[in-house]
Order: structure tokens, then sequence, then C-alpha cells
């Protein structure tokens, strides 16, 4: 497996992508749904990793910074063929490893407070997240969970 930095210029993590938001789309009402689009993933403040497995996207990942000590933890997932069998706890690993490289002194992120979420809610806590306020541009929301740890 390797993770690497992606320009997000290719089709194969456009539809990876695309198959994430497709899938919040199910799961979250659109005014509870955070997730950025390719655009904004592309944003000079947004580094976004790709995870592959013999050259195929298994699972990928982004930091937004929000201040220059603070970031939030955008677009983590995993391919669902391939969930439960540590690529995301491999990525997060290697996120917050960078974000420590790069000066980061605190990460946040936002995930949903529904059932179908809680796997993604006990993965950061085991890395040390903790439920917060909301922080940044968001504002409070009964479909949202906020998390952060410092580093």
């Amino acid at each position: 497996m390797e993770i690497v930095v992606d320009d997000l210029s290719g089709r194969a993590i456009a539809a990876f992508l695309d198959e994430h938001v497709r899938q919040m789309r199910t799961t979250t009402p659109p005014e509870s749904k955070h997730a950025l689009d390719l655009d904004a993933l592309r944003g000079p403040e947004v580094t976004f990793w790709t995870v592959l497995d013999d050259g195929g996207v298994v699972g990928c990942g982004a930091l937004r910074r929000l201040t220059p000590t603070h970031a939030e933890l955008k677009s983590m997932r995993t391919s669902p063929a391939r969930q439960r069998g540590g690529i995301a706890s491999l990525l997060l690993e290697h996120i917050i490893g960078e974000a420590r490289r790069t000066g980061l002194a605190r990460l946040s992120l936002e995930t949903g407070s529904g059932a179908f979420f809680l796997p993604a809610r006990r993965l950061y806590e085991k890395f040390g997240f903790r439920e917060c306020a909301p922080f940044g541009d968001y504002g409070p929301d009964p479909l949202s969970t906020f998390m952060t740890r410092q580093l």
C-alpha cells in the first residue's frame, strides 16, 4: 500500500470522491452535508492524500488549514470493499504525522452523529480526538459531531 499526495487530476480519485458524495447524500440531508467538492479540495489551503493498493484507489483523506496552527480533517474515506482492513488507521496515522511535521498544533473534524458514522467516530477516538464545540465556520447541528485533538 502507498499513500501519496494527490493533485486530484486523475479520473480514479474523482470517481472515488463522487461515490463518497453520493453515499453521504443517502445518509445526510443537504443542509448537514459538509463534504468539499473537487474544486474546493484543490484549494491552496488543502493537502490531499490518496491511498493506493496495486494501483487502485482504496482510501483518501485531506487536511484543510484553518489557521497557521489549526487544520480540519476532510474527505476521510475507505473503499467499502476494504473497510475494517486498517486502511483508515494507516492513513490517519500518516496525516497526523504530516500535520506535526508541518507545525500544526491542533486537528479538528466534523462527522455525522448518526449510527452510520459510529465506526468513524470510534476510529477518531482511538487516535485521541474528543468531542468539541463547532469550530471554524460550522454552527450547531444535531446531525454533526465535532471532534478535536492537540498534537
